[in-house]
């Protein structure tokens, strides 16, 4: 399909795009051309209906075809290819799903970091190489709220030692700088950085056993592994670590605006589904814990 690897060579060239969206942009249209021969003059409403009703897909997925569609034929009017676009004239509503993101307790963070609280010197070779990044990894997590993403692309050379600062690669090529506030999380990173860069052979903090950058299904079994460890919720995955930092962030008293630089957020609409979560704590700490309640 040329005028498809054409438009996605544009995105490309003139967006700047990650080659994850791409794909993304990349998928979504080949599905609808396989399903839609004359992609030129195509039946919109048809084909939504097709991703609801066959392929059983969620609001949230069509509404994202949908917007690689209506940017492709953006692209073909700007090309000559086609007099106007097919969604001119449509528009589409969605049911918004407000999910409360799921996080854990303080009590199950404590545990977690506890699997680390044992004597290194101890252990084999290979368990203590281990036991350095893991330790540095899950606390980093914890510590600062990184994507699991953000955290596997991390080198030396976004380390800045002296301000005790990492630079993230987030969503979009966005980079932002954070912090790490915790002596305990910074000594781990440290001890690790000082390991591989000792190795001479990577680039990256965090790698898997053949010192290759790890990859995010690594992260998410090494965190598996540790809340099994740990006896805490089994169900519960990375994320939950980054919906948790947000949480508490904000129920003891950060401002909104900051909380969405430091998860680096495009908007802050997407940083306010945490006020809830904070709000609906409270309400659960006010009923029990209020004596007026019992006055």
């Amino acid at each position: 399909m040329e005028i498809l690897e054409n438009y996605i060579h544009f995105l490309k060239t003139t967006k700047n795009l990650t080659n994850k969206t791409l794909n993304a942009y990349s998928i979504d249209i080949r599905q609808f051309m396989q399903n839609n021969p004359d992609y030129f003059s195509p039946d919109i409403c048809r084909y939504v209906d097709f991703l609801s009703a066959e392929l059983k897909l969620k609001d949230t997925s069509i509404k994202r075809k949908i917007i690689s569609l209506h940017a492709f034929y953006e692209y073909l009017v700007m090309q000559g290819l086609i007099v106007s676009s097919p969604f001119d004239k449509l528009k589409f509503k969605f049911k918004q799903e407000s999910k409360l993101p799921k996080t854990l307790s303080i009590n199950e963070v404590k545990q977690l970091l506890n699997c680390f609280e044992i004597d290194s010197s101890e252990l084999s070779t290979f368990k203590k190489i281990q036991y350095i990044r893991d330790s540095a990894l899950i606390d980093i997590l914890v510590s600062t709220g990184i994507r699991i993403a953000e955290a596997a692309a991390i080198t030396f050379d976004d380390i800045i030692i002296h301000q005790h600062t990492i630079l993230i690669h987030g969503k979009g090529r966005k980079q932002r700088l954070i912090y790490i506030s915790s002596p305990i999380t910074w000594g781990r990173i440290t001890t690790l950085l000082k390991y591989q860069k000792s190795l001479k052979t990577t680039k990256y903090l965090f790698t898997n056993r053949y010192n290759q950058q790890i990859s995010t299904q690594s992260i998410e079994n090494i965190y598996a592994k540790y809340v099994k460890q740990a006896k805490i919720n089994t169900k519960s995955t990375p994320h939950y670590l980054r919906h948790t930092f947000a949480t508490y962030l904000l129920s003891n008293g950060a401002d909104l605006r900051s909380v969405q630089e430091i998860l680096g957020h495009a908007s802050v609409s997407t940083t306010q589904i945490y006020t809830e979560v904070s709000s609906q704590r409270k309400k659960q700490v006010l009923r029990k814990y209020n004596y007026r309640n019992k006055l």
